[in-house]
């Protein structure tokens, strides 16, 4: 769904094993600031043989968080748990007890024909269980919608296996990088995915099937201490902004500020997206030019990307300058 704040305010997603032991510390401490999601991982970033140890730490982290957040205000992000499997996810949930209200939802990697259904239910059965609202954001980074004679099958086919849960999928999410790695490709820090037209395609067509339905969020950013990262992941987000995506994930603190000042909305955009979302709808005329004359504004045609930029100017703020 792509209608309503909730759904754009996940922003810049701070990825971290699921095992660091020091993340409580830094959330308190608002190492981060106070303007990002935090994506706990027990998938890529832990050794298979150090999962049960993983899962461990993670819930005496959420057990400890909570214990703060009952003696102190800080900012609390919206926190997500990258599982592994699907059975993972109600043992999990179980598991963290009363520390479960922390954990906004579960991010399903490798969302695939294979596993779709497994995830799906078992985000259905908590749902039926618990108070308040488990959410989810699959990732479409599964070597199986690159082959180009089922891709499309494949993308609708998960899309209506979705419609079971939409209002509970917060975001849709691309594994650039495991996209990439397939082919064998890398960026350099000067250089946007969007110029690896193989990936680029598959991006497309993510964005054509769920991007009038969801809220898709751009690939990872894995730059952060090179000479020309902050300029490089300001070139990419300016190409996913044009190509539909909303947010980013993110591996690095520094990274989150260059999310957040990228997502900020014009005072022209918000200016004339305000004028849209206002129009006096008996009026004879549905067109009129914006208020600096610089363009057309139409109401028929603009009405979605205005409801879209308020929601971005809401989250993300207005740009004054």
């Amino acid at each position: 769904m792509n209608n309503s704040l909730l759904f754009y305010s996940v922003g810049a997603l701070l990825y971290c094993p699921a095992n660091r032991r020091t993340i409580v510390d830094s959330i308190v401490s608002h190492r981060f600031g106070t303007k990002y999601s935090l994506a706990l991982c027990l998938e890529d970033t832990i050794r298979d043989d150090c999962v049960a140890e993983a899962e461990h730490i993670l819930a005496d982290s959420l057990r400890r968080l909570d214990e703060q957040s009952q003696m102190k205000k800080f900012y609390l992000p919206k926190i997500f748990v990258r599982v592994r499997n699907a059975r993972q996810i109600g043992r999990l949930h179980k598991a963290f007890g009363g520390s479960a209200r922390l954990v906004t939802g579960f991010i399903l990697p490798k969302f695939s024909l294979e596993n779709a259904d497994g995830y799906i239910q078992e985000l259905i059965k908590i749902n039926e269980t618990t108070d308040g609202s488990v959410y989810t954001m699959p990732i479409f980074e599964s070597p199986s919608i690159i082959d180009l004679r089922g891709r499309y099958e494949i993308l609708y086919t998960l899309k209506d296996k979705l419609n079971q849960i939409e209002d509970r999928v917060l975001n849709i999410r691309v594994g650039g990088n495991d996209l990439c790695h397939a082919f064998g490709f890398r960026r350099h820090d000067d250089e946007s995915i969007h110029q690896i037209r193989p990936v680029a395609n598959i991006f497309s067509d993510i964005i054509t099937v769920y991007g009038m339905d969801y809220v898709v969020s751009g690939p990872v950013w894995e730059y952060y201490n090179s000479p020309n990262w902050e300029k490089g992941l300001y070139h990419e987000i300016a190409d996913d902004k044009l190509c539909g995506f909303v947010g980013k994930t993110v591996i690095y603190p520094s990274q989150i500020a260059v999310v957040n000042e990228s997502y900020k909305v014009s005072e022209k955009d918000y200016q004339d997206a305000a004028a849209i979302l206002n129009w006096d709808k008996s009026s004879h005329s549905l067109v009129a030019g914006s208020a600096g004359r610089e363009r057309m504004n139409e109401y028929k045609t603009h009405s979605r990307w205005a409801l879209r930029t308020i929601h971005l100017a809401e989250y993300f703020g207005i740009k004054n300058y």
